[in-house]
């Protein structure tokens, strides 16, 4: 394989989506669902999987279990082009996790069994592999319990190999937050949280305030907003873009999809700006099939999409040929 842009270190798995819920789940009671998707899921693998279908050369270093699930999601990862032989495949009963997703009328209920994402460690990534790309990304800190005190030094090994770093925490199932993610921070590059996100990393209510904070340990925070201007600081340089207006179908994946349209621009050398313009499309995108992924299994419909809406959004050369 060619040398890659990308080298994604992060969890694997499918996520199970419920549709046409009522607004209120009530214990004991039986739902019934008006649709279903198995979709590949986790955050680490949209991110991977979109990010491949926008062109960059991207490899993936994860840990699955020996069951039909984790073969599953190898599949689709891999047919999205990403390179999955760094996947390690665990020797015990731990199965692969999965995520089951009940979308509702304004919020979202979301189910996660951890499996083998609590499992992968330092020991199991090939150093000599991550550092073979011109670039290094993580998604789901908070879930990578066994990896997760070695995170800064894998980070720090990325920086000091000449590896260009972005890390997307996600939520933290436990909302504790812990101080020791300041210290990553340090080495990364370009930190993409969402707005909550941001708010309880820095722990204040005040956005801006988190903003400042953030910005003075990672050198670009982006910070997403959902249908809200996403933003984007530098130093003392801020942005701010709306995406543009879609019917969505689910918003499984949209922050994954937005990561992965900044990053594909900010590898090419383009102006924030324009990185930022590439995110909103590939967000606003992901939101219009099930899933975070389904969207940008159809190249062509994404191409003729990204066409589209371009130049209501960007200056910038057009990112997709």
């Amino acid at each position: 394989m060619a040398k890659l842009d990308v080298c994604v270190v992060g969890e694997l798995n499918l996520d199970l989506i419920l549709y046409g819920l009522p607004k209120e789940l009530v214990l004991e009671r039986e739902f019934l669902a008006s649709g279903l998707a198995m979709t590949l899921g986790s955050s680490s693998a949209i991110f991977a999987h979109n990010l491949a279908m926008l062109g960059s050369k991207v490899g993936f270093v994860s840990k699955t279990g020996s069951d039909a699930f984790g073969k599953l999601a190898l599949e689709r990862l891999a047919s999205g082009g990403v390179d999955v032989a760094r996947v390690r495949q665990a020797t015990g009963r731990t199965g692969t996790g999965l995520t089951i997703i009940l979308p509702c009328p304004r919020q979202r209920y979301i189910l996660t069994y951890p499996g083998t994402m609590f499992e992968m460690q330092y020991s199991d990534i090939d150093m000599s592999y991550v550092q073979s790309a011109r670039h290094l990304h993580l998604s789901s800190y908070f879930l990578h319990r066994a990896l997760r005190p070695r995170i800064g030094d894998l980070f720090r090994q990325a920086k000091a190999a000449g590896l260009s770093t972005s890390l997307d925490t996600n939520d933290d199932p436990e909302n504790k937050w812990d101080r020791d993610l300041l210290d990553v921070l340090k080495y990364v590059d370009v930190f993409l949280p969402n707005d909550r996100e941001a708010k309880k990393i820095a722990r204040t209510e005040d956005l801006p305030q988190a903003i400042n904070l953030l910005a003075g340990l990672a050198k670009v925070v982006v910070v997403k907003r959902g249908a809200s201007a996403a933003i984007c600081r530098s130093g003392q340089e801020q942005y701010g873009l709306a995406p543009p207006s879609v019917k969505p179908v689910d918003e499984v994946g949209a922050g994954d999809s937005f990561d992965a349209g900044f990053i594909h621009q900010f590898l090419a050398g383009a102006k924030l700006e324009d990185c930022l313009a590439l995110a909103n499309l590939a967000g606003a995108y992901s939101t219009t099939k099930e899933g975070g992924t389904e969207a940008f299994r159809d190249r062509n419909a994404l191409t003729s999409f990204v066409r589209q809406h371009w130049s209501a959004m960007s200056q910038g050369t057009l990112p997709l040929k």
